[in-house]
């Protein structure tokens, strides 16, 4: 295997994992954050507005994680910053 076809094996595999743990890991944050919260809310009825409140902006949090991680995953997959670097390495003086 030549450096360029190592690079493009190693920045699909670091993308795939990327993406596969943004995915999972924000997924199990938020089925246990909503759990918290339905819990919370069969316990206090009455703090449902402020419950749900900040559950949706734990949510959102949570979800940007997932985001980001799916943001680093295209750039490794089609604008990969290693590319130029390797290409100008390899050309020579």
């Amino acid at each position: 295997m030549d450096h360029t076809t190592i690079i493009a094996v190693i920045s699909i595999v670091m993308a795939g994992l990327s993406t596969a743990l943004g995915a999972m890991a924000p997924a199990l944050a938020e089925g246990r954050a909503v759990a918290t919260a339905l819990s919370s809310l069969a316990q206090q009825p009455d703090a449902a507005a402020t419950i749900t409140r900040t559950l949706f902006v734990g949510l959102a949090m949570i979800e940007s994680i997932a985001i980001y991680c799916f943001v680093v995953s295209m750039i490794l997959m089609f604008a990969n910053p290693f590319w130029n670097h390797f290409i100008a390495q390899t050309a020579g003086p």
